[in-house]
């Protein structure tokens, strides 16, 4: 598989069917190892994402340290006790769900004064097994986060349920997105990322129609 032809007919795509004057693809790199990743950077791209703290730290530490131009977005669930590493490592946060996880970031990056920039995820079918806030608490979160705490957020993040109503989720977080005055929204994956931006979406998070299959 010809990554960078990948990477080019999506972004072709998303050029011919984008609503915002920018969506940019999140190169999700998780579980791929560096020498998969290099021929993208070399190609010029900036936004990668990866899901695990301990994985992003042996690939992209050293790495960012010689391309300071290089974003890295977590994009996977961050318990607060990761949320020192992840300061230093990530400049975008898109599963920021809970007060804890909130408190501790802001700490965190005091300490190393450094302003990162957040998403709120948002768990649109109540799901045990994701992260995110209810939509019941959504208003609550955001002033802890934006008023109290004085957090960089940029929009809302969902991963919509798998029920085949993908337009229902998306048209949900959209109008969401729009009530807080967001200018930025991260939905989309491989599989409905031209359906996302129709919907709005700024990040979209594209791996495996990139990088080939997973092991």
């Amino acid at each position: 598989m010809n990554i960078i032809n990948s990477f080019d007919k999506i972004k072709q795509n998303i050029e011919d069917n984008k609503v915002n004057s920018e969506t940019e693809i999140i190169a999700v790199s998780k579980t791929f190892p560096l020498e998969h990743i290099i021929p993208l950077i070399d190609h010029g791209h900036k936004h990668f994402g990866e899901n695990k703290v301990q994985e992003a730290e042996k690939k992209w530490k050293e790495l960012k340290k010689s391309k300071n131009d290089l974003k890295l977005h977590m994009i996977g669930r961050l318990q607060s006790n990761k949320a020192k590493k992840a300061i230093e490592l990530f400049d975008y946060i898109h599963s920021l769900d809970s007060e804890k996880l909130a408190n501790e970031l802001s700490k965190r990056q005091k300490e190393k004064g450094k302003n990162l920039n957040y998403f709120i995820q948002v768990n649109l079918g109540s799901e045990e097994q994701k992260g995110g806030v209810e939509i019941t608490n959504l208003k609550n979160f955001y002033e802890h986060c934006v008023k109290k705490l004085n957090l960089s957020v940029l929009g809302l993040m969902a991963i919509p349920p798998n029920d085949n109503e993908t337009d229902k989720h998306f048209k949900k977080i959209s109008e969401l997105n729009k009530q807080f005055n967001f200018q930025h929204l991260s939905i989309g994956m491989s599989n409905d990322y031209l359906n996302a931006i129709k919907y709005g979406a700024t990040y979209v998070r594209i791996g495996s129609a990139i990088f080939g299959s997973r092991n």
